[in-house]
């Protein structure tokens, strides 16, 4: 294929070549289709549909009902305190950080000769199992819960890997469709998330959190699906003798590649970005249900106002994808992290009640509050996720993407214990929110630290390359190395028959 038919898609500007006239005057509706047609023709289906899947079904509509029954199931199952809630979390996203264990179990360990199936159908047995027995076990010591709750979060994180290979396979094979392929994922994912945050507050008032965790059985089991219906080619005689050497290759060239400053640089700024980002979010959320000291907001209202808050990322990817793609990855950063820290202290006003005093309700300045972190995160983390791609060499592509993404989740789980820290230090409880705006103040303060590593970052084209020269190998290396791992999804139709 040439490089004119390789042209950047975006939702907004569809090449019209090779399209019959009739098309050109469609209406602006007809423009996603298109645009979902012809990067499933450059990228090839079956890596859109698995995003669709693994990003909207499961990560989407299923973290979004994980996120509001997890919530309530510590604080009125368990009945713990917020602080203590802050630092499970953090432990179930744990299976996040061993990202590359995974991701180097599928790219080099098949199983039955196959690299792709096995994992994705033990990825959801384990969301199955895991979220049938937080459901159906009313009395589940906290321990085996945290310990359900974090297998399940294994299981998404094993399917999400193979995702992540994909397009960061085709980032590199396709480096003009690198921010496509991302807004892709992110539309999946805010449209399943706006899904799900919207039923959620609805269902856990209906049957409960366990009952909402029990339903999460069913993204996982679409996911086990998805592993039986992948169709790829069969290795029957692969020589299990050469994993280990594999192995030791792919950690040399992971480790090749850190040293080097264009990639350890970066890094080192999005795992600092995101860890001195403190999270309070369980603080928060007591607060907001709290029948004293907070608004006292229902389970409906809660799940609303996170749904609200998905159409906010949701156009934060929007933005991205239309209008800021292009823009330089620093520049870019420097204004969302200022505007992130900024957006903050509408918690400030929300939790001293000087909305109240200048006659805003409760209900519709959490709205906006939501609505606009969630719009100024996604901004954020478009241009991080588009870097990551850009940093992986060619033939560990899907490893380094996750291993890429464990820093990350590091940076994350950094955020999580130290916010559950500041809210035990600072006594907020319960039943206590005396001090929580001095939780949200110190959070805001280091949301602005990020901005003196800026310079770590690069500040060229987004558009082009960042690995030096010696990282990088012909296209026909690339293709060699990916050799053999021609994924094909089958039709649902066809294995009806």
């Amino acid at each position: 294929m040439d490089e004119g038919e390789n042209a950047r898609l975006t939702v907004g500007d569809v090449s019209a070549e090779k399209q019959p006239v009739k098309e050109a005057n469609r209406s602006p509706l007809w423009v996603p289709f298109q645009w979902f047609s012809k990067l499933a023709e450059e990228i090839h289906w079956t890596v859109v549909l698995g995003v669709i899947i693994v990003y909207g079904t499961s990560q989407g509509i299923g973290g979004a009902l994980n996120r509001v029954a997890t919530d309530y199931y510590w604080k009125d199952v368990q009945k713990v305190q917020p602080s203590e809630a802050q630092i499970y979390q953090g432990i179930t996203s744990i299976p996040w950080i061993v990202k590359p264990l995974w991701g180097l179990l599928t790219d080099v360990l098949p199983v039955a000769g196959y690299q792709r199936r096995p994992y994705l159908a033990v990825a959801g047995l384990l969301g199955m199992i895991s979220m049938l027995t937080v459901s159906l076990h009313k009395t589940l010591h906290v321990f085996f819960a945290l310990l359900a709750l974090t297998a399940s979060s294994a299981g998404a994180a094993i399917a999400d890997v193979t995702i992540d290979a994909c397009v960061a396979q085709n980032s590199i094979t396709h480096p003009s469709l690198a921010a496509d392929m991302q807004s892709l994922c992110g539309l999946s994912s805010s449209i399943g998330g706006l899904i799900g945050y919207f039923v959620s507050g609805f269902l856990v008032h209906l049957i409960g959190p366990q009952g909402v965790l029990g339903l999460l059985s069913v993204p996982a089991a679409l996911t086990f699906l998805v592993g039986t219906i992948l169709k790829e080619s069969n290795v029957p005689d692969f020589a299990y003798g050469q994993v280990y050497q594999k192995f030791l290759d792919a950690n040399r060239m992971m480790w090749t590649t850190l040293k080097c400053p264009d990639v350890w640089r970066p890094c080192l700024y999005m795992y600092m970005s995101l860890a001195l980002s403190l999270n309070i979010h369980e603080g928060m959320f007591y607060w907001y249900t709290d029948s004293k000291a907070g608004p006292a907001l229902s389970q409906e209202t809660v799940g609303f106002i996170y749904s609200i808050g998905s159409v906010g990322s949701l156009l934060g990817v929007l933005l991205y994808q239309n209008i800021l793609k292009d823009h330089p990855f620093r520049s870019l950063l420097l204004w969302t992290q200022t505007l992130l820290a900024l957006s903050g202290m509408l918690d400030l006003v929300l939790v001293t009640r000087l909305n109240l005093k200048i006659g805003v309700p409760d209900y519709f300045f959490i709205v906006i509050d939501e609505s606009v972190f969630k719009m100024i995160s996604r901004l954020k983390w478009m241009p991080l996720l588009v870097l990551s791609t850009k940093l992986c060499p060619p033939g560990i592509e899907g490893t380094f993407f996750a291993l890429l993404m464990s820093i990350d989740n590091v940076g994350l789980l950094t955020s999580s214990w130290g916010g559950g820290q500041l809210l035990h230090v600072l006594n907020v409880t319960r039943e206590e929110f005396g001090n929580l705006w001095e939780a949200i103040l110190i959070r805001n303060i280091m949301r602005l630290l990020p901005l003196v590593l800026l310079p770590l970052v690069p500040n060229g084209d987004p558009n082009s390359s960042i690995l030096p020269a010696e990282l990088l190998v012909t296209d026909e290396a690339v293709a060699e190395a990916h050799e053999g791992d021609d994924v094909e999804m089958v039709s649902l139709v066809e294995n009806r028959h």
